[in-house]
């Protein structure tokens, strides 16, 4: 889809089962697009999209959240994986024609992808000329969940996180509000995690938010906060309501993340003022 001047691409590595202890499961689309409510997958699992996004202006490649990364690892056992190289593949791309690298958070199913390890069981960037946006306190909060080991869920895996920033590879942001190029802000919302951080593209009179998870998807939109995964669900919930009224004065485009059914859509309220989207197809 076109935001003014950018190229806006919704990547996907697929579909996976999310169970209580952390693990992930892919399952065929054809066994999940026919669920409709969410209330439709099995009550110990949490079926979700994993869905980076990829943005383009013609001189630079954007690419926000790096996904799970399976498949990227030599040796690894996910073969004919959807993954950054597959995707990136797709368009034209190779890993080393990504610019900037924007993580709204670093959980592993949003930041596993940024790197791998090669033949020589090395750690390597997967985008190797990026550099990699993050919000400091983001990344000292899961050094110190790493350390403590005390989030259940979808939490913090370092391991090989840590030689991005021994590289100098991480950019550390600390203002709520970053210009990452003309036209691309990234602003801190907390909430998810304390450094969570959303993505508002903008050029020529259009606007598209990137919400990462303080919206994961379509059936987020009204409020639904996560208790069991916001680290703070006030914050979360307060940062959404402002979000959502901003957008919807702009009329503007939302990506999501963790999206089955709708990954994308413009923001209208229904006759009931409740949030909506409008089909993707009239985009």
């Amino acid at each position: 889809m076109k935001i003014g001047r950018f190229e806006v691409e919704l990547l996907s590595e697929g579909i996976f089962d999310v169970y209580e202890d952390g693990t992930f499961h892919k399952i065929d689309a054809e066994d999940i697009t026919s669920k409709k409510e969410p209330s439709d997958v099995p009550v110990n699992s949490v079926a979700i999209g994993i869905d980076p996004i990829l943005i383009r202006d013609g001189k630079r490649n954007i690419l926000l959240d790096t996904g799970l990364g399976w498949g990227l690892d030599s040796r690894s056992n996910y073969v004919n994986t959807s993954n950054l190289k597959t995707n990136l593949d797709i368009f034209g791309l190779t890993p080393k024609d990504i610019t900037h690298v924007v993580l709204t958070h670093l959980h592993f199913d949003h930041a596993a992808g940024s790197t791998y390890v090669d033949a020589h069981s090395t750690t390597q960037a997967t985008l190797p000329k990026a550099s990699y946006y993050v919000q400091k306190l983001e990344w000292l909060y899961a050094v110190e969940q790493v350390q403590q080991q005390n989030k259940p869920w979808i939490g913090y895996h370092l391991d090989e996180f840590y030689k991005l920033y021994a590289e100098e590879k991480l950019v550390l942001l600390t203002d709520t509000y970053t210009e990452l190029l003309p036209g691309i802000t990234l602003i801190k919302t907390g909430g998810h995690t304390p450094g969570h951080q959303i993505v508002k593209i903008q050029d020529e009179g259009e606007t598209a938010y990137y919400l990462g998870d303080l919206i994961p998807s379509e059936y987020h939109l009204n409020y639904y906060t996560m208790k069991y995964m916001d680290v703070d669900p006030v914050q979360s919930k307060k940062a959404k309501t402002l979000i959502l009224r901003q957008a919807l004065k702009e009329q503007a485009t939302l990506l999501f993340y963790h999206s089955i059914h709708t990954k994308a859509g413009k923001l209208v309220q229904d006759e009931e003022r409740k949030y909506a989207l409008e089909e993707v197809n009239k985009l």
